[in-house]
């Protein structure tokens, strides 16, 4: 058959280790997986709304780069542009003093803040402009690229262009700050941050100073068309500022809040007051009314209610305690009285058997009077013990039992029987339905061993057992050693009423022939 999914060895472990956790903490987990998903979206959702707002400051970077390069574009291609066209015309005439003037006209508006042009022929005289500077040479021209670029960090670029037949070189030096008003944007754009790329050489135009430590910059790299330098556009995004890291933070801090809310109020209201009454149930002393001050502190009414509830069951077992008590007070006085009343009928029938046997004419009468006496008084002395013991209900002392049976045997044997008994017993306790077979027994073995030998010595002892609840009754004397007399007298009288009672004691009688021992298990309560 197969096992259903809930009820697997696994789902099992997992359910009882579920079941062990506090309830408190229960409560907590619950809410924590049940509002944990609000949370997330909460955050997904502010995280989408920090995105939106970079990709409008990515398409606004976007106008402005674009503007940029266009701007850079134009004016640095329109220049080299012309210094090509004034290139061409003095490689043809060297003299042609219009063409070098038109490109003067070019470049005039930015001489003052530093742009230079220079042509050369094919000697390296300049022949239209001034000479560049060593530190700002112009790269070489490649055959297929008709503009060679060079970035000086920290100064500015300088373009480089040759005439169609080669033999003459124009070249053009564009100050960082020229750059820097050439590509701004026009309008109100936002602050941005631009530098010019060429291989590993970077031209720092205009800088965006850091406004804290929190700042993200959106970056976007653009090629202005003239060899391969790029302008790289830097502005900033959406600062991370408190209120977004508190836009971020807070769904977080209200699912956690929520939670811990939610387990203090259920700790409060339902958990702790639990305790408390769980607590008053476990010093709960039958008989006693719990205290009504400990309910009306509860602060949950539903718990209140079953505070009251246990408190009026109290208040019901406290009643069934006292009546019960009194009637186990009446029911002892009862007991106390039959027991009485049984002791002094016993000693009533004991003090009757004793006139009779006196007014016997014979001695087998007197002798069957006296054993029939033995027997009542032994009945007489578990009841006389059993009535002491009544109010601790300890048990029969089985010392003190013994002893007396010893006693009443020896007054009540013949005169011509100075019979002997000695007495060994360890204080050990039992009931009265053992201490009844116990003295029945012993008093059946002992008249024995006075019928067998009127002169008997007897010894009785009672000692420890292989289980400590239970002792070893041992009754010994001579006169039980086996002879054609004793067995006799065992299968004709006193055979059966013995093995009777040591099944009354639920126990195996031993007998030693060669000692003439009798050896009993029998049940103890304990020891006194």
């Amino acid at each position: 058959m197969n096992q259903l999914v809930g009820d697997t060895p696994a789902a099992r472990a997992l359910s009882d280790r579920f079941g062990s956790i506090p309830t408190g903490a229960k409560v907590f987990l619950i809410l924590s997986a049940a509002l944990l998903p609000l949370a997330i979206i909460a955050f997904f959702a502010t995280l989408r709304t920090a995105a939106m707002a970079d990709d409008a400051t990515r398409g606004q970077m976007r106008i402005t780069a674009t503007e940029s390069a266009r701007n850079l574009a134009i004016e640095l291609v329109g220049d080299m542009t012309a210094l090509r066209v004034a290139l061409n015309a003095l490689e043809a005439d060297p003299a042609d003093a219009p063409s070098c003037a038109r490109a003067q006209g070019v470049f005039a508006p930015q001489a003052p803040a530093g742009t230079r042009f220079s042509i050369t022929d094919a000697r390296g005289q300049v022949i239209c402009g001034q000479r560049l500077p060593v530190a700002l040479s112009p790269a070489i021209s490649r055959t297929d690229s008709p503009i060679a670029a060079r970035l000086h960090p920290g100064r500015g670029l300088t373009l480089a262009t040759t005439s169609t037949t080669g033999r003459t070189r124009a070249a053009a030096f564009f100050p960082a700050t020229v750059l820097a008003a050439t590509a701004k944007p026009s309008g109100d754009a936002q602050p941005y941050e631009a530098r010019l790329t060429l291989d590993d050489d970077v031209l720092s135009l205009t800088e965006l100073a850091r406004s804290g430590p929190l700042e993200r910059r959106a970056a976007l790299s653009m090629p202005i068309g003239i060899g391969d330098i790029t302008l790289t556009t830097r502005v900033r995004s959406l600062p991370i500022t408190s209120p977004v890291l508190v836009a971020l933070i807070l769904p977080i801090i209200m699912w956690a809040a929520a939670a811990g809310i939610g387990w203090f109020v259920v700790d409060r209201l339902l958990i702790r007051p639990l305790r408390q009454l769980r607590t008053s149930v476990a010093h709960f002393v039958p008989g006693e009314e719990v205290d009504p001050g400990t309910m009306r502190s509860l602060p949950a009414i539903e718990i209140r209610d079953l505070g009251e509830t246990f408190r009026a069951i109290s208040r019901t077992v406290a009643a069934h305690e006292a009546g019960l008590a009194e009637g186990l007070i009446r029911q002892t006085k009862l007991t106390r009285e039959v027991h009485h009343r049984v002791k002094n009928n016993l000693q009533v029938i004991s003090s009757l058997i004793n006139f009779h046997a006196r007014a016997a004419r014979s001695v087998e009468a007197t002798h069957a009077y006296a054993s029939i006496q033995r027997r009542v008084d032994a009945l007489a002395v578990v009841h006389r013990n059993h009535f002491a013991e009544l109010e601790e209900n300890r048990g029969l002392s089985l010392r003190s039992v013994l002893g007396e049976l010893a006693s009443n045997i020896r007054a009540t044997a013949p005169d011509d029987s100075p019979i002997g008994i000695a007495i060994d017993v360890q204080p050990y306790l039992v009931n009265q339905d053992v201490a009844i077979a116990i003295a029945f027994i012993i008093t059946e073995i002992v008249e024995l061993a006075m019928t067998v030998n009127p002169a008997a010595q007897i010894r009785i002892s009672v000692g420890p057992d292989e289980s400590d609840a239970r002792a070893v009754l041992r009754v010994n004397s001579p006169a039980l050693i086996d002879d054609d007399a004793m067995r006799t007298l065992i299968a004709e009288r006193y055979g059966r009423v013995i093995e009777g009672l040591s099944r009354q004691l639920r126990s195996k009688l031993h007998y030693d022939p060669l000692v003439g021992a009798y050896e009993i298990s029998v049940a103890v309560t304990g020891r006194d």
